[in-house]
């Protein structure tokens, strides 16, 4: 088949590269305008637009669908299909109509759960025990189309949203190559979405990721690897900002106020509502990320009070 792929970011690289190295061919790569990033603010390419130069395919990059001449340029390279991951573009009706099997999405949940923007990251945040990829017919809705398949992963307690992200993205490339003879040969099950345990994973914000000491110590944890590795879960320590990177859940009851730190021998405890949190991996305002025996190296902050 001739294939359109539309993808942004890191997660999109593998399928990407499986379609590559299968026995089909990418005709084009749609990806996101470049932009400026980081603190100097240069121009950066998506490491879709990367990853397509370097095997020569042809990129665009509309702003949006909403000329003819960005239609009549998709219409252009006559595809059979268009692959959809993590993008970041809506793609209007008259996109979804164009490739002539259609436009298929791989979504980072298990459908009808976390539609939307941040779904790895919502899953770990409500605790849930798994998570997985759905393949989808796309439709105008919010991740809304027919379900093609799906593949489930466990959500493990060292698991954070950067470890999962890469499990999601290569389990997604796999069920992709997999499902793809089926969808040449018309053989698809198509199901659509139950109307039940619909939940939306909305975008994330740097402002709640600052943690709330007097929650449980299992809420704290999840808030902690939920946010990594964006936007950090935070904290503040002498009124200067403490990032919180890595922690583990103890059986220790908490016998301080919320927020209250306990040294010990090099380790760095904080009490919660119900226990105490080690916390492992941190980084003070303007350093680098350190453990925590060294970061306690020289300090006296026993007793002090986070928050």
């Amino acid at each position: 088949m001739k294939i359109i792929f539309a993808g942004t970011p890191d997660f999109s690289t593998p399928t990407l590269n499986a379609l590559i190295q299968s026995e089909h061919t990418v005709c084009a790569v749609y990806t996101q305008p470049d932009r400026p990033a980081g603190r100097g603010r240069k121009i950066q390419l998506s490491p879709i637009k990367q990853c397509a130069l370097e095997h020569g395919i042809p990129v665009e990059q509309p702003l949006n669908f909403k000329s003819e001449e960005s239609l009549n340029t998709l219409a252009d390279y006559q595809a059979d299909l268009m692959i959809v991951v993590a993008y970041g573009i809506i793609l209007p009706v008259a996109v979804l109509n164009t490739p002539r099997l259609g436009c298929i999405n791989i979504h980072a949940s298990l459908l009808p759960q976390w539609r939307g923007a941040a779904p790895i990251q919502r899953a770990i945040l409500s605790g849930d025990k798994e998570t997985g990829v759905t393949l989808m017919q796309m439709d105008k809705g919010l991740d809304t189309g027919d379900m093609l398949a799906k593949v489930y992963c466990p959500i493990t307690l060292a698991d954070n949203s950067s470890t999962m992200h890469d499990k999601l993205a290569t389990l997604g490339a796999d069920a992709l190559i997999k499902l793809l003879p089926l969808i040449e040969k018309g053989q698809t099950s198509p199901t659509p979405q139950p109307n039940s345990d619909v939940s939306y994973a909305h975008k994330l914000s740097k402002q709640e990721a600052l943690l709330d000491w007097k929650q449980p110590v299992v809420d704290i944890q999840r808030a902690i690897q939920g946010f990594n590795p964006w936007p950090v879960a935070h904290t503040l320590i002498n009124e200067k900002p403490l990032r919180i990177w890595q922690a583990k859940i103890t059986t220790i009851l908490s016998a301080g106020k919320p927020g209250e730190i306990k040294t010990d021998n090099g380790k760095l405890f904080v009490a919660c509502d119900d226990f105490y949190l080690e916390v492992t991996e941190l980084q003070p305002a303007n350093k680098r990320r350190m453990n925590a025996n060294d970061y306690l190296a020289g300090q006296q902050i026993n007793g002090a009070l986070l928050g």
